[in-house]
Parts: structure tokens; C-alpha cells; sequence
């Protein structure tokens, strides 16, 4: 093998720019060794990665490897932890996307798991520990590759892909289209893109959301149709849209401002928070918190889901990652209620409490500590129940108690959803919020 020079060694490195600025790459070739990582292979990557950090642009990671070269033992080893330290001291300074593009194995999928955001292809892309012949020999079990680690198990159940897409050229479009949304590093804000005033003619009315929320409590909606009917050319590039379907994550754009958008979805569970949603989402708002883009959260959300499935998997836990990502942010943060927002779940979801600059309320929204028939039944053990619910609703059942208190800062049409964004952003464009000094936090992890 010493015999045999292969000139690039398996990789792929440079730079160049997407929508006009600048980026860095690496592409892994799958037909030298199998992509198999050397020493060389890894020099070359963390010169890329080390090249980015320097000048502040993103770093674009395209997998096809078989995991480390055999043949050379340890330094492969050695190899992968420089390119993970890399993606360590990169993580918040610049953007890191991955893009699996055929098997990614053994050590290597570390590398992609540090990173913003995974990418996967369908039918060929793979990422797992050990691969399914290993695990018939350990555990006796019969899988799959694409059961084990395809793009569909990886994007629905676990969570590690961020986007599921047809094929490389697809994958590599959309990673362009996300770079639209992005600031090169940490340090600088996205410019604004231009929105004139024939923009601002042909965009759709919001009055559609006026009548978007049903009379029935129990009824649901899309919440999609509301994030995009405020949006740019109602344009909503959405992150892990299979995975926790009850919480809905992506970027969108307000007369070119680029905002980070946080809403439950009431299609599923009723909008409810569990784990893989706190997680989603609290991945989701630390991004953008580490790179200047303003939040916009929608709430509707009843609680927590109840459950031993939950209580066992640690929501107690998972819950307190969203909680603290809402906390910890000093990004602009904006806040609608468009329906329910009971207990917990109504601190969690950007509250005023947790510092969120501007809270506003649909006339539908509910803000109270739970639903109206259970509260009735706590409190008077069943007496009068049609009655007292009835009370409680007219008391309770509105964002009435909540702007009192100050909770609230405005009762608003949801039609005016879009302008109140804007003019949040118009605002907050100069917050600048210090945080106590310390080393660094303590995420309940």
C-alpha cells in the first residue's frame, strides 16, 4: 500500500462562494480505499475546517466513507478526534453543515453529529456505529442497512437528520437555499435583502388569519399556513420537518429580515411538548441564539404530554433543555399566543418571564394553568360542573388576566401578526444583552 500514491489521498478540500460570499469545503471520495480516513485525510480536513474558523465563513462536510483505513492503525484513530476538536471550537463561531452523501461509519459519524445541521440522500445514505453485520454477531439481530441507519430512520425516530432529500443534486440545492438564511459567523448579522415596495404589493394579505383558528378548542390547524401567511413571498424553510411533528422549526423572512421561527403544531398531539420536541426545539433556538437570528415563536400548546413513556424517558429533564434555550438566549425573541398556553408549557414557550421582549395574544388565546373541565374538577370535586366550567371559561378562558398582568402586551387581530413582527425587529435591532460572567453554563444535558 506504501507503494501506491493517490493523489488527493480520498478528499476533496477548497473553498469558494455560495449566493456571493465566501465558504469552505471538503468532499470525501468514496472510490480511493473505500473514503477510508488516513492521516493525510484528516490533515487536509482540519486545514479546511482550521481555514474557516480563521476567516470566519461556513464549513460544508460532504460524507461518503467507510470509516477509518485499517492499515493504518492508530493514526486514523487520531486522526478523527483532531477533526472533532475542530468541530468543537467551531460549534457557535461558524456555520457546519454535513451532507451525507453514502456511508458514513464507525468514528466518523461523530464529526456530522457536531455539526448545525445533517443533510441526508435517500436510498444511499447511511450513518451508524456498527453496521448490521456486527450487531446479528452481538445481539443476534436481523437489520437492515436502511433500517439500522437510512435517511428515513435517522430523520423520523432518532433525530440525527435534519433533511431527507431524493438525490446529491437536490441535497446540495438546499443546502444553498439554507445558506441564504445565515450569517457567515457569529459575529456578523445577516443583511437584510431588499423589499420594495413591489414586494411588499404582491405579498399575500394576512387577513386569512383572521378566521384560522376554529371555535372548537379541540379542533385543530395547521400551523404552517399561519409561519408561512406571515413569511416572505410565504416562503418557510422548515428544519426537521419529520421528526416531532408536534413542534415545527425553520427560517423565514419579514421584509428580508431573517428570522428563527418556534411553533407547536396542533395537527399532532394537539400541540403538546415531549421529548424529541424539547430537544428539536431546543437545538433549534441555541443556533440561532449562537448566530444573531432573531426568534418568533407561535404557542399553542395544552401542557406536557403525560405518560410513563415520558416520565421514564426523562421529559422532566428533556423539558428543562427548552426551557433553558428560551432563557439563555439574548436574541431578539417575540412571542404569539394563538390559542392555548396552559401550565408549564405556557412558561416554557418564550413566556415573558424567561425575558422574551414582546408578547402578544390572539383574541383566541387561552392563558391559565389548565383546561377548564380539569381545573373545574379539582376545584369542586364534581359539584356543578356544566356551571362552573361555564364560569371558569368566561373568567379564564382568554388573554384577558395574562395582558392585566402585564404578561401579555397586546391583544392583537391575528392579521396584524406580520406588522408586529417587523416592527419588533425595527425595535430590538440594537439589543444587546450581557450575560453574568462564568465560565459556561450547565445545560441539563
Amino acid at each position: 500500500m506504501e507503494k501506491q500514491k493517490i493523489r488527493g489521498d480520498g478528499v476533496v478540500t477548497g473553498q469558494g462562494t455560495i449566493n456571493g460570499k465566501t465558504a469552505f469545503a471538503f468532499s470525501q471520495d468514496f472510490t480511493v480505499y473505500g473514503g477510508s480516513l488516513s492521516e493525510t485525510f484528516a490533515e487536509k480536513i482540519c486545514k479546511i475546517m482550521d481555514k474557516a474558523a480563521l476567516v470566519g465563513a461556513p464549513c460544508i462536510g460532504m460524507n461518503d466513507s467507510g470509516g477509518a483505513r485499517i492499515q493504518e492503525g492508530v493514526e486514523s484513530l487520531a486522526g478523527y478526534a483532531e477533526i472533532f476538536q475542530r468541530n468543537v471550537e467551531s460549534s457557535g463561531v461558524v456555520p457546519q453543515i454535513s451532507l451525507i452523501m453514502g456511508p458514513c461509519a464507525g468514528g466518523a459519524v461523530y464529526s456530522p453529529a457536531l455539526t448545525d445541521f445533517v443533510f441526508m440522500v435517500q436510498n444511499s445514505s447511511y450513518m451508524f456505529l456498527t453496521g448490521p453485520e456486527v450487531v446479528k454477531t452481538v445481539t443476534n439481530e436481523v437489520v437492515t442497512k436502511e433500517q439500522l441507519g437510512g435517511a428515513k430512520m435517522h430523520s423520523e425516530i432518532s433525530g440525527v437528520c435534519h433533511k431527507v432529500f431524493q438525490n446529491d443534486i437536490e441535497a446540495i440545492a438546499s443546502t444553498r437555499k439554507l445558506m441564504s438564511y445565515l450569517p457567515q459567523n457569529c459575529k456578523d448579522k445577516r443583511e437584510h435583502k431588499p423589499w420594495t415596495d413591489e414586494d411588499r404589493a404582491n405579498q399575500t394579505s394576512t387577513e386569512l388569519l383572521n378566521n384560522m383558528v376554529p371555535h372548537d378548542p379541540n379542533k385543530p390547524y395547521d400551523m404552517l399556513t399561519v409561519i408561512k401567511g406571515v413569511s416572505d413571498r410565504n416562503q418557510f424553510f422548515e428544519i426537521m420537518p419529520s421528526f416531532a411533528k408536534n413542534m415545527i422549526t425553520g427560517f423565514a423572512e419579514v421584509e428580508g429580515r431573517v428570522v428563527g421561527v418556534v411553533a407547536n403544531q396542533p395537527q399532532v398531539l394537539a400541540g403538546c411538548l415531549n421529548i424529541d420536541a424539547s430537544v428539536k426545539a431546543a437545538r433549534f433556538i441555541r443556533f440561532c441564539d449562537a448566530f444573531q437570528i432573531p426568534l418568533v415563536t407561535f404557542a399553542d400548546v395544552p401542557g406536557f404530554l403525560p405518560g410513563t413513556d415520558q416520565e421514564f424517558g426523562g421529559i422532566i429533564k428533556h423539558g428543562a433543555k427548552l426551557l433553558f434555550a428560551y432563557a439563555e438566549a439574548t436574541v431578539p425573541k417575540i412571542c404569539f399566543v394563538t390559542r392555548k398556553a396552559y401550565g408549564g408549557a405556557y412558561d416554557v414557550m418564550s413566556s415573558k418571564h424567561l425575558k422574551s421582549d414582546f408578547n402578544y395574544a390572539w383574541p383566541t388565546a387561552e392563558v391559565a394553568v389548565m383546561g377548564a373541565k380539569g381545573a373545574v374538577e379539582i376545584i369542586f370535586r364534581g359539584k356543578n360542573v356544566e356551571q362552573e366550567i361555564e364560569n371558569y371559561e368566561r373568567a379564564f378562558a382568554n388573554p384577558l388576566k395574562a395582558a392585566e398582568r402585564g404578561y401579555v402586551d397586546e391583544i392583537i387581530e391575528p392579521s396584524e401578526t406580520r406588522d408586529r413582527i417587523l416592527n419588533a425587529l425595527k425595535v430590538l435591532e440594537g439589543k444587546d444583552q450581557a450575560r453574568p460572567k462564568k465560565r459556561h453554563d450547565n445545560l441539563p444535558l
